[in-house]
């Protein structure tokens, strides 16, 4: 059974159009529900309601779908580029509604999760909700110290970050790679913190979202959720 949800996405979980073309479809009165013109905002269920564009009847949504890809570096976090860089949804399977579950900035690799279901990706991203990141930081200067004083916070131009977690593995002559686990989805706060610290960051994996872990998946390839990983998101 589909959950209600927002006509926008309606239309674009069916596969019409995107959520933002969809709101202009609506705007523009082409869009009716149960014969009534649609309002933008509107709350529908797509398996009760009869939702017509241009009176032609749309299909109920397809069931969502979650993936999770290993994002490579030098692939940006968007739809679509300006610059005509390759995107992450040049690497996923084509689908109605597929969004991001927040970003990854263009350098940083690692575990990027893409659903069709937007109020979960809104629900995942939210502050409030505080959901665990781990990335592995590939850094040149004094690994160990700076993770000493991660532990007591590290102010930034937005306001303090205090890491969940950190460790410092010596990986070589001024050389290190640190564990960090932090609950905030703030604009490329662990490449911030880590400079706020003195360290220059050679890569950066995130190796965990959530419940969903890395593992062994080659960078740039996806494979759909697991039960237990979908279940485990649901609790979140």
């Amino acid at each position: 059974m589909a959950e209600p949800m927002r006509i926008q996405r309606a239309l674009a979980r069916a596969g019409v159009l995107s959520r933002r073309k969809a709101e202009e479809l609506v705007a523009n009165g082409r869009v009716t529900v149960n014969g009534s013109p649609a309002q933008v905002g509107q709350t529908v269920d797509p398996e009760r309601d009869v939702i017509r564009v241009d009176g032609e009847q749309i299909g109920a949504p397809a069931p969502t779908e979650w993936f999770v890809l290993h994002k490579p570096a030098g692939v940006i976090t968007s739809r679509h580029d300006p610059e005509g860089r390759k995107t992450v949804f040049d690497l996923v399977p084509a689908r109605p509604g597929l969004t991001y579950v927040g970003r990854l900035d263009f350098l940083t690799e690692g575990v990027l999760l893409l659903t069709t279901d937007g109020a979960a990706a809104h629900r995942l991203t939210h502050p409030s909700h505080e959901v665990e990141r781990t990335y592995v930081a590939s850094v040149l200067g004094e690994g160990d110290v700076a993770a000493e004083q991660a532990r007591f916070g590290v102010e930034l131009e937005d306001g303090l970050v205090r890491p969940k977690k950190i460790q410092a593995r010596r990986t070589g002559r001024g050389r290190w790679e640190l564990d960090i686990t932090i609950s905030e989805g703030r604009n490329r706060e662990v490449r911030r913190m880590c400079e706020a610290l003195g360290l220059e960051v050679d890569r950066l994996v995130r190796v965990k979202f959530g419940p969903v872990e890395l593992g062994d998946l080659a960078p740039g390839k996806v494979r759909s959720l697991t039960r237990a990983e979908r279940a485990s998101l649901e609790r979140l």
